[in-house]
């Protein structure tokens, strides 16, 4: 039970703290909280993962617990996290700005179909989840850990990363600004970068991954890559 009650503790702390620190980065640049676009990708995005939260806490505290752990051991990857860092900071500083100061608006469609864009990528994250246990935040291995070749893993390696670009890349859409968009496009090189070298930890420490990659060919796009 203490180690539950430690688990929620955890997850609350850094739940309450993306939400402060998104809410800072998006409504300070922007001048005002009339900003209609930046709440509603607060709550596009902080509802759902509330929810995936809890179901994760009542029916999967290990898969939570691996999702809360941020400490990177690969030093390529840790570079990897900086400039990912980074892209999202700026993207967000400068969809505040372009609000406050109305350089460029798209046409209302663009966000309402990055909206469901976003809500069709998060239940594929969450499916995701759901199908890989063993899904952790940081590139390693677990003892009891498996190739899973299964659902969405039988059709391209890394589903999560699909799943990831087309949540990022929608976005600044939602938010409106073309500009954060160009800078989001940066997640493809780093996305690319990180699954090179989680492949190759992967062969090395995975029992079965190098069958696997034999098996399926495709890393996060069908036909293409």
């Amino acid at each position: 039970m203490k180690t539950m009650d430690k688990l929620l503790k955890d997850a609350l702390v850094k739940y309450v703290a993306g939400v402060l620190l998104v809410g800072l980065l998006l409504f300070i640049p922007a001048g005002t909280l009339n900003w209609r676009n930046g709440w509603l990708f607060m709550g596009i995005l902080f509802i759902p993962m509330l929810i995936a939260g809890i179901i994760m806490y009542l029916k999967a505290p290990k898969l939570l617990r691996s999702r809360l752990n941020a400490k990177e051991q690969e030093n390529e990857q840790k570079t990897v996290i900086g400039f990912s860092a980074i892209m999202f900071v700026s993207a967000f500083i400068l969809a505040g700005l372009n609000y406050r100061f109305k350089w460029f608006f798209m046409p209302e469609s663009v966000v309402y179909i990055s909206c469901v864009i976003f809500l069709l990528a998060y239940l594929m994250f969450g499916e995701v989840l759901r199908e890989n246990e063993f899904l952790s935040r940081t590139i390693e291995v677990s003892e009891d850990q498996h190739v899973v070749d299964t659902g969405l893993y039988g059709i391209i390696r890394h589903p999560m990363y699909t799943a990831t670009i087309f949540l990022f890349l929608s976005m600044p859409l939602i938010l409106n600004c073309i500009y954060s968009f160009v800078i989001m496009l940066s997640y493809i090189p780093i996305t690319i970068k990180r699954i090179r070298n989680e492949e190759e930890v992967l062969e090395k420490e995975l029992k079965g991954y190098k069958e696997y990659k034999q098996k399926v060919k495709y890393r996060i796009i069908p036909f293409i890559y």
